[in-house]
């Protein structure tokens, strides 16, 4: 069974204001999420997935939609405050989305086989799709609970214009992740090492070489019923209830499910570079490494 690709395209760019998921980067106008769909093609993926904002519809299908008719089957799903579970009501004041993992369980009546979750505005580079891909490819048909995750290596998903944020992750000997942990300030220092500002505001180096998350999953459909019962709980929560601006995210939910033994989440490697928009000032280059790309063949003058 091929498995599906599920893009989660419903937040706004809020550091590089606009909408950069429409953000024409290629020498045809192609968007980073042309590419990344073009790359899913190329892995084996057989059927695309987004979540979008309702209002963001008539937009979309005919900005992007329109460009894959005919290259892959193609579904949109809607992301809002107010879909949450019964008996719950959205906080007053609250305006901001739940975060990533309740975009994903919007997609839980359209999505019946294995599925990788991505980025919308991140470019992954081809061999993370091929290892997410083989990975879900090669699943026994009624696999559950086994998961992963891409791991970048640190010192390539890095912006040069700033400080990012990225889960750092940790496993086992087997390749399993044992935490993964939200760095917000991870930058390339003067002396050349990659180093993250910890909890009490100091600074920790990590070899170049640490797996970080970059919001590539793999999962099975039993993943949205584990993400409906922990949503009531991060609800539930004191701290969701005290904080406006919580959100309800995967890497959270992943460690719940490894943390109790319910599942495992294996740490897949890439050598792909990762690069995005995080900053204004990242696009030029952006455009100029994508350029590059095409002229050395790895992707073709126009896509779709």
């Amino acid at each position: 069974m091929k498995p599906t690709l599920l893009l989660l395209a419903a937040g706004m760019g809020s550091r590089y204001g606009g909408l950069k998921q429409l953000d024409g980067l290629g020498p045809n106008g192609e968007t980073i999420m042309d590419y990344s769909i073009y790359d899913a093609i190329q892995a084996g993926f057989g059927k695309i997935v987004w979540v979008i904002r309702k209002d963001f519809e008539k937009d979309f299908r005919e900005k992007i939609l329109s460009k894959y008719e005919g290259h892959i089957p193609c579904e949109i799903v809607f992301q809002s405050l107010d879909k949450i579970p019964e008996g719950y009501s959205v906080p007053e004041g609250r305006t901001k989305p739940w975060g990533t993992n309740h975009a994903v369980m919007m997609a839980k009546d359209v999505i019946k086989e294995p599925f990788c979750v991505i980025n919308c505005d991140d470019f992954y580079n081809r061999d993370c799709f091929m290892v997410i891909g083989k990975f879900l490819s090669q699943l026994s048909e009624n696999s559950k609970n086994r998961y992963a995750m891409v791991g970048f290596r640190v010192g390539n998903p890095l912006s040069d214009n700033g400080a990012v944020s990225r889960g750092v992750c940790a496993k086992d000997e087997k390749n399993l992740l044992t935490s993964c942990v939200e760095r917000t300030e991870i930058e390339r220092k003067e002396d050349g090492r990659v180093a993250y500002k910890d909890e009490n505001g100091d600074w920790v180096n990590i070899p170049d070489t640490t797996p970080v998350s970059m919001n590539v999953w793999g999962f099975t459909p039993e993943y949205f019923d584990y993400s409906d019962k922990y949503f009531k709980e991060f609800l539930d929560s004191e701290s969701t209830k005290s904080n406006p601006k919580a959100e309800y995210l995967i890497p959270w939910v992943v460690d719940k499910l490894i943390k109790s033994g319910k599942a495992t989440c294996e740490v897949l490697d890439t050598t792909s570079k990762w690069f995005g928009v995080t900053y204004s000032a990242d696009r030029p280059s952006v455009v100029a490494k994508i350029k590059k790309l095409v002229d050395e063949g790895v992707y073709p003058n126009k896509l779709f």
